[in-house]
Order: structure tokens, then sequence, then C-alpha cells
């Protein structure tokens, strides 16, 4: 049975969704986004995908499901010496020149050919849609002024090992030159997608404890049990996982319902028109990549603030609102880490950020990603509590931000760590992984929630 399920791109929805079977409630989506461009440091905004969300199967079928990715785990749980050295019908020994933790394929695929950096490319725009997209659109796209590539691909919002996860179903040889660079160069992850894996974020790996090697469920109109070939961010913030189109159409994924688009040095908010007019009425063009609000002048991660009430932030937080966002971030101190949470009993990084804020009545955007584009950029000398601060954590995309705390003043922050840890005040963490800091506006805070930029 068809059933409809509001869509969101940046948090806006889009009527018309078909649910494969039974709507899934919740969002899980993770933080990650990128600096880039020339001209100085700029906080990055990303896609949130959130597309079809797929049922969930028999009761049957979950079971036959669960009993194989259990004995998969217990499997890898069964000793230390057995997770170093798996059955080579499990885990193939990794190509030469293949990075820790990445699971090759078994061998049915062909080869994958290196990819050179000089290859690679940025993901700039992002088409999505709740029906398959017609070829002849991708044709149109590719002839824009500006465009220098487009991929189509298949984007559903499905549960892994039960968690909501935004995953991207590509033909490995030609999306993975989107990816950020560490990954893209990872010939053997690659592999492992086009022979039938799946390959996961590295945020997602980590704290969602699925190593390369590990059985995972993936439930769209049927469950099947994928094997993590790797672990490694791509190029679009709020993805937690890359499949094959293959696997992703066998899992019901709408065939070819997304486009990644690359343009770089291209007018991207003049491109974004024209691709909207050469694709069905229906879709959703969005930026992936924006600079966030930040004023001139200043120094470090970015420019002084802007006075509250200016047009260029829409207003900073009110005394009054930072006092209810401050209390309602402390009173969650010692609950714990669980990924994906959003409170209010249980929380990871950015959702401790959404829900507190949500306290004082401020929409936030659900990924860290895009709370960076929540106001100005703030240089650490200005730093007031209620900054928002940004970090570097994953070295399969080094310049993805993967991280958020909330700035209390006196050299603290307060913070949703990692799993098997709780909500924590801890000295302000300015090390080789800081980003940058940011001043929420909250009519900025809201755009970037519900709209997107440009």
């Amino acid at each position: 049975m068809m059933r409809v399920l509001g869509m969101r791109v940046f948090g806006r929805p889009v009527p018309g969704v078909p649910a494969l079977g039974r709507a899934v409630p919740g969002n899980s989506q993770q933080p990650g986004s990128r600096l880039r461009r020339s001209g100085g440091p700029v906080l990055i905004a990303a896609a949130t995908l959130l597309v079809v969300a797929a049922g969930a199967p028999s009761a049957s079928q979950a079971a036959s499901a669960g009993r194989a990715a259990s004995a998969g785990a217990a499997a890898a749980a069964s000793g230390a010496s057995a997770a170093r050295a798996p059955a080579p019908s499990l885990v193939p020994p990794p190509e030469p020149g293949s990075p820790p933790g990445t699971v090759p394929a078994s061998g049915s695929a062909p080869p994958m050919a290196p990819l050179r950096p000089r290859q690679l490319l940025p993901a700039d725009l992002l088409v999505v849609s709740a029906t398959p997209l017609p070829a002849a659109a991708t044709a149109k796209i590719r002839r824009l002024h500006g465009v220098r590539a487009a991929e189509q691909v298949e984007a559903a919002r499905v549960k892994v090992n039960g968690s909501l996860a935004a995953v991207l179903g590509v033909d490995p040889s030609q999306f993975r030159r989107f990816a950020a660079k560490p990954t893209a160069l990872h010939s053997a992850l690659w592999r492992s997608v086009a022979d039938g894996g799946i390959a996961v974020s590295y945020t997602m790996g980590q704290q969602a404890r699925l190593p390369a090697g590990s059985l995972v469920t993936v439930a769209g109109t049927k469950l099947e049990t994928l094997r993590v070939g790797g672990l490694g961010t791509v190029g679009i913030a709020g993805v937690d996982a890359v499949v094959s189109d293959a696997v992703a159409r066998s899992l019901g994924f709408p065939a070819g319902n997304a486009i990644v688009i690359s343009a770089p040095g291209a007018s991207l908010p003049t491109l974004k028109s024209n691709i909207k007019a050469v694709v069905p009425r229906t879709a959703v063009v969005e930026l992936l990549v924006a600079p966030a609000v930040r004023a001139v002048g200043g120094s470090g991660t970015g420019g002084s603030p802007a006075p509250a009430g200016s047009a260029a932030t829409g207003g900073l937080l009110s005394q009054a609102q930072l006092g209810v966002f401050l209390r309602a971030a402390v009173s969650r101190v010692g609950m714990p880490y669980v990924w994906g949470a959003a409170g209010p009993t249980a929380f990871d990084c950015s959702g401790l950020v959404q829900w507190s804020l949500a306290q004082a009545g401020v929409a936030m955007p659900r990924v860290a990603a895009d709370q960076a584009r929540t106001g100005p950029a703030v240089p650490v000398s200005r730093l007031q509590p209620g900054d928002l601060l940004f970090y570097h954590t994953d070295p399969t995309a080094p310049g993805y931000i993967s991280h958020v705390a909330i700035y209390l003043g006196k050299g603290l922050m307060i913070q949703a760590p990692e799993p098997g840890m709780d909500v924590q005040i801890v000295p302000v963490d300015l090390g080789s992984g800081f980003a940058g800091a940011v001043a929420v506006a909250p009519t900025v805070a809201a755009a970037a929630a519900a709209n997107p930029v440009g």
C-alpha cells in the first residue's frame, strides 16, 4: 500500500512524496559539511535529505534478516582474533593501498579504476523528486552554462539497523568523483559498493557502531542484509550511506529521483533558477554550498558579529531567549548520547542544540552543518554565551563540520559527545579540529531550517 509522506529538503515540506509501506517517523541525520572556496574561511551550508521513507517489511522477513544480522554481529564479536582476521568468505583481503577499515568486495564486481585528484568535483546543487526524473532533464542540465557534471542517483530515507538514514543509490564508478577526497580515492570502498555492499559515513559508522565488515539490515520495501564495505563521508552533508543503484532499486527507491550537480565557479543562485526551468515542477532544487552570513572585519574564524537587530542577521538571540536556551541545555547534563536523538532525554550533538533552542522558541536545522549557517561568524576573541562552536572530526572528509557544542562562557562549553558518554560541560576545545563559531540569529535560523539559501 502506497502512502504519502511529506518530503523535506532543508526542512521545507514537499507534498506528494510516496512512502513505501508504513510511514516512518523521526529524523536521524548527522552533522557533516565543509569549508570551501577561496577568499577566507567560510562556514558552508549543506543539504538535509529527507526523501522517501521506506516501510517495514513483514514480520517473517524482519525475523529472517534480523537473524542474519545477529549472526554476523555475533561472528564479529566472538573474539579478538576473529575481528583481526575474519574468514576470507566474509571479508576479503584489502586491495594494495586501501585505507585501514575498508572491506573490499568479494570479487564479482570488476576492479574499480583508480581516480586521480584532478578528476574530483564539488557537489554544488541537488535536485530531488518524489518520482523518477526523466533522463532528458539530466541531459538538459548538463548543457546549462557553468555545469561541469550532473549525475542521476536514487535518494531515500530508510531504516538501517532500525535507525533512519539518508541513503543514496549510485553508480560507484561515476559518483565517487563527487565525494570528499579521502573517500573518493579509496577504490576498495567503491568496489565493495559495486559488489552489493553499503558504505556508511564516518560519523554514522563511529556513532552507530557499524564497523567495516559488519552486517546491517536495511528496510526498504523488503528487508535486506548488507555488509558495510567501509566508512567514508561522501560529498553531500546529511547523506549517511551509499549503495549501488541496483541495490537501491531492489530496496524500492524511485529510480533516478535525484540529480547531483557540480558547477565550480558558476553563480549558483542563477544556475538554480535555470535548473528549475528544465526539471518537473514537482522537483525541488537546492544549493549544497552557500556562504554563512558574516560581517566584514575581525579575525580568526570569521568576521565580528553584526549588531542585534541588523538586516544582516535579522537580530541575534535576545537576553530572554539566551537565558531559556542555556538553562535548557544545562538541564540535560548527564543524559545519554544516542545517535540521531534530539531529546528530550537523549541527544546527539546537533540534537542537543536543536532541542535546547526550541525551548526558547527558536527553530533550528537538524544537521550541524546547517546549524553553522544560522548567524554571523564570530572570532574567538568575541565569543559570548550561547554561541555555537563547530568542529572537524572526520578523517575521511577533513573539511566537514561533524560536531557542534554550545559556548557557556568562562571558557566552558556543553556538548553531547559520543556513544557511551553523557551530555557534559567541559573546557572549550580550540585545537586543530576547531572549525569556527556563529552567533545564532533566530530569523536566519528559521530560514535555514525551512528554506533553501539563495
